[in-house]
């Protein structure tokens, strides 16, 4: 059957969505690379949440506001620069989510039996178990989504839930360990300019990416047009408070220096028992960042697959993805080949060198597309005459693709890194736009 917003059931209130922004958009392992970077990251989240993330909630509040449907950014941007416009800022958006979603629940899966003990350690070294438990997570989060918003919308108020019960964990334990032994860093908050930790400025604001997501399901929210832009200010405000109180909770129970970008929640964790004198922190830490993760990555995919709906509306994407299931109301073709592409690109992520190369090539080739459907965001929001907004999510947007040309220090050829960003990126708009004219 195909799309007929009459069928969408609105199972989204405001409760619901505050939970998916907070899902969405709180990525719990920023915190340890955030922490990695040493304080003055604590002002980096709050410049970021200042000309990054309030622009962000003003103008996806104005433009939901105006439209309320479902497409969310893809339909804003057709809307206000037309169709080959609103095509590539949906293609990039999607093609970085498929990306996106294999990291995500890899590092969700490690992160959690880190977290559950030095007894389980060995499983996140373990490729067929890792993989396993990934492929089996998109799965089941799939399924939910493909049931409808009434089943899956609980994984995200979960996992939200989760996610901020998890940094309340880290608060209490950093407020032990302050009291007890005094902090176990130095709290110099000025941001240092090292040219090696360059790239990360750009990954500090775009962890606060994702308040757009909701209004993608625009169709199934009540009261869209209000509803969408309240989430985004309550849910907003909470994740500003979460990445600064979480950060300078990770650098009160560790120093920086012993903090590691990958495993440093597992770290806090153990420090935290270990003060307490109890295993529970660690344990309630791991059962909270796997529901939390499950969350983000419900939240993501169900949002994200609402992009071939559209576009199937459209004709740019085969019509089949425009039909929703009879009985639920619900993508399944987009959600079932989305999760399709997720498993493939997770293996190929596991198996031999060439393919992993491959893989990274893949990723290199997203890293400025990334950046293309937030400048349509801001300059959509500048046409809707949110211009100090749009100005500044424009100046730091533009900021973050200039500085996302600097290569990570453990680069060995400068450039070979540029020549594959920028000749990947320019493979990627040949191919959306190729696309676009044969449809």
């Amino acid at each position: 059957m195909r799309y007929d917003g009459s069928m969408l059931r609105r199972e989204l209130g405001l409760r619901d969505l505050v939970l998916f922004n907070i899902a969405a958009v709180i990525g719990i392992r920023w915190l340890a690379a955030a922490a990695h970077a040493g304080p003055g990251s604590i002002s980096l989240w709050l410049i970021a949440a200042a000309l990054f993330f309030v622009p962000s909630a003003s103008v996806v509040a104005e433009l939901s506001r105006r439209h309320p449907d479902e497409g969310g950014l893809y339909l804003w941007t057709r809307s206000a620069f037309g169709p080959w416009h609103g095509f590539l800022c949906g293609y990039c958006y999607w093609i970085n989510n498929l990306f996106y979603f294999p990291s995500l629940v890899l590092a969700g899966v490690a992160m959690s039996v880190s977290l559950a003990g030095t007894g389980h350690a060995a499983l996140a070294g373990d490729r067929v178990f890792v993989v396993g438990a990934s492929i089996a997570a998109i799965a089941a989060i799939t399924a939910a989504n493909a049931l409808g918003l009434g089943v899956a919308k609980w994984i995200g108020n979960v996992g939200g839930a989760a996610t901020y019960a998890a940094g309340a964990i880290l608060i209490a334990a950093a407020t032990a360990v302050w009291w007890t032994q005094g902090p176990r860093t130095r709290f110099d908050i000025a941001p240092r300019l090292e040219w090696d930790k360059l790239n990360f400025w750009p990954q500090i604001a775009f962890a606060f990416g994702g308040l757009e997501l909701s209004a993608f399901l625009g169709g199934e929210i009540r009261d869209a047009a209000r509803n969408v832009r309240r989430a985004a200010w309550i849910g907003g405000t909470a994740i500003a408070l979460f990445y600064v109180a979480g950060t300078a909770a990770m650098l009160t129970i560790l120093p920086s220096d012993r903090i590691s970008e990958v495993n440093g929640l597992t770290q806090a964790g153990e420090e935290a028992s270990r003060v307490l004198g109890s295993p529970w922190p660690g344990l309630v830490l791991a059962v909270c960042v796997t529901l939390g993760v499950a969350g983000q990555l419900g939240a993501w995919m169900g949002g994200s697959a609402r992009l071939p709906l559209v576009l199937g509306m459209d004709r740019y994407m085969p019509e089949a993805f425009a039909r929703l299931h009879p009985r639920w109301g619900t993508p399944v073709l987009a959600l079932a080949v989305q999760a399709a592409l997720c498993a493939v690109f997770l293996i190929a992520m596991q198996l031999g060198d060439s393919m992993r190369t491959g893989y990274q090539l893949l990723v290199d080739m997203t890293v400025i597309t990334y950046f293309i459907p937030f400048l349509y965001l801001f300059l959509a929001g500048w046409k809707a005459g949110s211009r100090a907004a749009a100005a500044s999510g424009l100046f730091v947007t533009a900021a973050a693709i200039l500085l996302s040309f600097a290569p990570p220090g453990e680069t060995t050829s400068i450039w070979l890194f540029e020549a594959k960003l920028l000749g990947g990126t320019a493979l990627l708009l040949a191919a959306a736009r190729w696309w676009f004219v044969t449809r």
